[in-house]
């Protein structure tokens, strides 16, 4: 697919009225070792801003594989806060939306240059 070694940036979105920190801006990059079409997958080297969101990160996940009645509308819940607090950024620029796990030093995510609509693959 040809994305291997590429290096994406993952950053905290700028807060209305504030220009984006630059000091805590990095949450962290990826740098792609697998292409699974739609997702990507790589090696995740966490940046200065990444405390910010670890544990909204951790929550996502742990949601996402959770099986009791409600854990999707809580997983919903816990992802809206990660795209109201990061921006996926691909190496030609930032991308429209995304669906973004990260744990520990992996991440994997698939993109999109439109919004998804209404349904958005969760697995």
């Amino acid at each position: 697919m040809g994305c291997e070694g590429e290096v994406w940036r993952v950053r905290r979105a700028p807060e209305a009225g504030r220009a984006a920190d630059a000091e805590f801006g990095d949450i962290g990059e990826i740098v792609i070792d697998d292409a699974d079409f739609p997702w990507l997958s790589g090696r995740f080297r966490a940046g200065p801003g990444y405390g910010a969101v670890r544990d909204l990160f951790a929550r996502e996940l742990a949601l996402a594989e959770a099986d009791d009645a409600e854990h999707w509308t809580h997983w919903e819940a816990a992802y809206a806060e990660i795209e109201r607090r990061v921006r996926l950024v691909s190496p030609e620029g930032p991308v429209a939306e995304f669906l973004l796990h990260i744990r520990g030093d992996r991440a994997w995510f698939r993109w999109s240059d439109e919004p998804f609509g209404r349904e958005r693959a969760r697995d």
